[in-house]
C-alpha cells in the first residue's frame, strides 16, 4: 500500500512548505519538493489544500463502558477522524471507573476492536487506589487523571494526605480537573435557596466561579512544586489562572503545563441566553474577558495544548433543569474546523494550531512517532480545505447523541481527507469504514 500526496501545503514544525509526501504502509517514507508517481501508488492531488499532522486530543470522554447510551468508542472515534482528530486519550470516569489495571486493559481491548482513531487512556486516581497506581507501568497508558472537583462521577480526590502521596509516587504526567469543591457547594446552595432546581443557566459561571478554579489550580501547582511531580492542568477557563503558568522555558523543560479547550476559546457567558444548558460545561464558560485572556495565554505559550473535553450527553439529559442537566458536550467533529475558522478570522496561525493540537500533545505525553510530519513517523495526516464552506446540521452530525453546540454554525473550512496509520479513513464527507487504529506507544 502506497499513497502519494502531491502539491500539498505542508504545515509542520512552525513552517509551511509546498511539496509531496509519500506514505508506504503505516509510515511516512519520503517528504520532498517533488516525488515522481509510480504505477503502484495511489495519487492524491492536494493542490490548494493544507497537509497537517492528525490532531491528538488528550482529553475525551467516549462513555464506554457503562454510559453507552450517550456514545461509545466506535461512534465517537468515527466523529473524531471526520473532524481531523486521529488520536485520542480517553478519561477514566466511565462505569466502572478506570481505577484498576484490570479495568484499564478492558478498555484497551474494546478500543482494539472498535476504534477508528489511535487510542490511549488515563488511569484514574482515587482516595484509595494508591497501591494500584504504584503497580502501573509508565508505558501502559497516557498518564494519571485526578478530579480535584467532583465534576464528573464520584472520583473526587479530597484527601490531602493521599493527594500528596499520589504526586510523590508517579513519574507519569498527572492531569487534573481543578475546581474547589467547597466553594462550588456553597455557591450552589445559595442559588438553590433562591431558585430551587431551576437555577437560570447564566449563574453557572458564578456557581463554578473564577475563585473555585483559581483556588484549586494554585493548590495543585503548589503541591507539584513541593513534590516535583509532572503536572498538567486540564481545561483552564479563567484569565486569572493563566498567570500561574510559565512561558520562559521550552515545553520539554516544563514540569507544570496547561491546556485550554475549544469551547472556552469560542463561547462566553453572553451565549447562555441562546445556547442555554447546551454550553453547560465544568469548568464553566465564563466572561468574554476570560476568553480573551485564554487566547492571549495560548499565543504567548503559557498555555501549551488545545483539546476538546468531548463529553456527550443525550438531548433529553441536556434539556433538564439546571441541577439535573449534566455538564459536557460533544466536540471532536468540529474542534479543528472551529480553530480553522479562528485562523480565517486572524486569531491564530495554522502553524500555531498544529503546534498546540499535534506537536505539543506528542511532546508532553512522550507519544512515540506521532504528532509530526516526519519520515519514519506514522502516517496520521489530514488535508484541510480552507475554501470549503459548510453548516453544521443534524443531518451531518456524527455523534451518537445527535446534537452539537455548533449546530447552525457556518464554517469556511473543512477536513477533506484523514489518514490513520497510512490508511485513508475519511474522504470528502464519507467514512471508509476501515479501522486501522493502534494503541499508543510512549518514549518513556
Amino acid at each position: 500500500m502506497a499513497t502519494l500526496i502531491k502539491n500539498a501545503r505542508i504545515v509542520n514544525e512552525n513552517s509551511i512548505t509546498e511539496g509531496d509526501v509519500l506514505l508506504e504502509g503505516e509510515f511516512i517514507s519520503k517528504i520532498a519538493s517533488s516525488i515522481t508517481a509510480e504505477e503502484h501508488m495511489t495519487v492524491i492531488d492536494a493542490e490548494g489544500k493544507y497537509l497537517m499532522p492528525g490532531m491528538i486530543d488528550d482529553q475525551v470522554h467516549f462513555r464506554e463502558p457503562g454510559l453507552t447510551h450517550k456514545g461509545n468508542i466506535a461512534t465517537e472515534s468515527r466523529a473524531a477522524v471526520a473532524g481531523g482528530i486521529t488520536t485520542f486519550v480517553e478519561q477514566p470516569n466511565t462505569n466502572p471507573q478506570t481505577t484498576t489495571i484490570e479495568k484499564l486493559e478492558e478498555k484497551f481491548s474494546i478500543a482494539a476492536e472498535t476504534s477508528h482513531a489511535n487510542y490511549s487512556f488515563m488511569f484514574g486516581g482515587t482516595n484509595d487506589n494508591l497501591e494500584e497506581l504504584k503497580r502501573l507501568d509508565p508505558k501502559a497508558c497516557a498518564g494519571v487523571k485526578l478530579f480535584l472537583g467532583s465534576s464528573t462521577g464520584n472520583m473526587l480526590v479530597d484527601n490531602e494526605v493521599v493527594l500528596e502521596k499520589i504526586f510523590s509516587n508517579t513519574e507519569m504526567v498527572i492531569s487534573t480537573h481543578c475546581e474547589d469543591e467547597k466553594t462550588i457547594r456553597e455557591n450552589l446552595e445559595k442559588y438553590k435557596e433562591q431558585y430551587g432546581d431551576d437555577i437560570p443557566i447564566k449563574y453557572h459561571p458564578v456557581i463554578r466561579s473564577e475563585e473555585a478554579c483559581y483556588l484549586s489550580s494554585s493548590r495543585a501547582i503548589a503541591l507539584a512544586e513541593k513534590t516535583g511531580a509532572r503536572l498538567h492542568i486540564f481545561h483552564v477557563s479563567t484569565e486569572k489562572e493563566t498567570g500561574l503558568f510559565r512561558n520562559d522555558i521550552p515545553l520539554e523543560e516544563k514540569k507544570i503545563t496547561a491546556e485550554v479547550c475549544v469551547h472556552h476559546l469560542w463561547f462566553s457567558d453572553e451565549d447562555y441566553d441562546t445556547k442555554k444548558t447546551f454550553i453547560k460545561w465544568n469548568p464553566a464558560v465564563k466572561k468574554a474577558s476570560d476568553r480573551e485572556g485564554l487566547w492571549k495565554a495560548l499565543l504567548d505559550d503559557r498555555i501549551d495544548i488545545i483539546a476538546t473535553d468531548h463529553a456527550p450527553h443525550t438531548l433529553e439529559e441536556k434539556q433538564s433543569v439546571y441541577t439535573k442537566a449534566p455538564s459536557g458536550g460533544p466536540l471532536v467533529q468540529h474542534a479543528v474546523t472551529a480553530l480553522l475558522e479562528a485562523y480565517q478570522n486572524g486569531r491564530i496561525s495554522l502553524e500555531r494550531i498544529v503546534q498546540k493540537m499535534s506537536h505539543n500533545p506528542a511532546i508532553l505525553f512522550q507519544v512515540k512517532k506521532r504528532g509530526f510530519i516526519r519520515e519514519g513517523y506514522y502516517a496520521d495526516l489530514i488535508l484541510a480545505d480552507l475554501n470549503s464552506p459548510w453548516t453544521v446540521t443534524k443531518e451531518n452530525i456524527l455523534y451518537k447523541c445527535g446534537w452539537s453546540p455548533f449546530e447552525g454554525t457556518s464554517f469556511r473550512s473543512g477536513i477533506s481527507h484523514t489518514f490513520v496509520n497510512g490508511e485513508l479513513v475519511y474522504e470528502n464527507g464519507k467514512l471508509s469504514g476501515i479501522r486501522n487504529a493502534k494503541r499508543l506507544e510512549f518514549n518513556r
